[in-house]
């Protein structure tokens, strides 16, 4: 019997704008998913029947607060996709800075501390790697001048 001769896989390149919109894609599967495991928590349905999350008042204000903060990373992933070259690395490097505060925020006071803190420790990985992606774009030399 003939054994086969080893193959070895291609490895395709992905384009940045993929990278990008699969790192926010997961971002925000993370970001809902430990918001929504957050709810067996004990106290938290109760305290959100009471009217409170964390140490805010349930209203209005907070309901816009917490849709625009899910709102970015869903806008990003088509952001990523779509956008220029350039509007698009910019924007990843600002929103994704701007995120690390906000997610690093998600822990404090929090009971669950290995629940929670590893939430936010791979959306703090992920963040690091969307700024990661975008720093490294890469670059095309500019087109040679013709000497006249």
């Amino acid at each position: 019997m003939r054994s086969r001769p080893a193959t070895t896989l291609e490895d395709q390149p992905i384009p940045v704008r993929a990278k990008l919109a699969a790192a926010w894609t997961s971002f925000m599967f993370l970001y809902a998913y430990v918001d929504i495991l957050g709810f067996y928590t004990p106290g938290v349905v109760a305290d959100i029947l009471d009217g409170r999350v964390f140490e805010f008042d349930l209203s209005q204000t907070f309901s816009t607060t917490a849709l625009t903060l899910m709102a970015v990373p869903i806008f990003m992933i088509v952001l990523s996709a779509t956008l220029p070259s350039r509007a698009n690395r910019m924007a990843n490097l600002i929103v994704a800075s701007l995120y690390v505060p906000v997610t690093a925020f998600n822990v404090t006071g929090e009971s669950w501390l290995l629940f929670y803190g590893l939430g936010v420790a791979l959306e703090l990985v992920l963040l690091a790697f969307i700024v990661r992606c975008a720093w490294a774009w890469p670059h095309t030399a500019p087109p040679a001048t013709m000497a006249r």
